[in-house]
């Protein structure tokens, strides 16, 4: 049984059909997952495994309707927001767990609570932040990081993604990498 194109398979999904959607990561899901490794790779404490950062993007993708898919590299650029949308979500209920989860909480009045130093927040919740402010400034730079942080696309198809040349790229990356440094310095 041979698959479906590619850009058949993003028409069909185009027009609402959610098996369209199906196929789609089927035949891109080596890309994907190697996305969401990359993204993975290195983050110390796991909130996630791989598989489970793709299915769950999956979930998220395939509930949404009205999705426009232009060409495989918009896909992956949905897949990429969606990747990063399951890692914050996963960063904020740890933190919440971290913080009593739903344990009643009581007020300090000594203020001792606030000399207390507070943890750190874990990287890809600032990031995201910082990604937010930068996006409010700059929202083609905001994407790029979004395509080359969360996605794990190359320049190349950040380019063909966002439908700039590929200089333009490399100087945007640049730009919003000098913003997140300072941002999260």
């Amino acid at each position: 049984m041979s698959a479906e194109p590619v850009p058949e398979l993003l028409a069909r999904a185009q027009g609402g059909d959610a098996r369209a959607v199906d196929a789609l990561y089927a035949q891109l899901y080596p890309e994907l997952r190697r996305a969401a490794h990359a993204r993975l790779r290195g983050g110390g404490d796991a909130l996630l495994d791989t598989t489970m950062l793709v299915h769950e993007s999956y979930e998220r993708l395939a509930g949404q309707a009205g999705l426009s898919f232009a060409d495989q590299s918009h896909f992956l650029a949905y897949a990429a927001r969606a990747m990063r949308s399951v890692l914050v979500d996963a960063v904020r209920e740890r933190l919440a767990e971290q913080r009593g989860g739903g344990a009643t909480h009581l007020a300090l009045t000594t203020g001792l609570g606030e000399r207390l130093a507070s943890p750190d927040e874990p990287e890809l919740l600032r990031v995201h932040e910082a990604l937010q402010e930068l996006a409010a400034i700059e929202p083609r730079l905001a994407q790029v990081v979004e395509l080359r942080y969360f996605g794990g696309l190359a320049n190349d198809e950040i380019a063909a993604a966002l439908a700039i040349g590929l200089r333009t790229v490399e100087r945007d990356w640049e730009r919003a990498r000098s913003f997140l440094f300072a941002a999260l310095r």
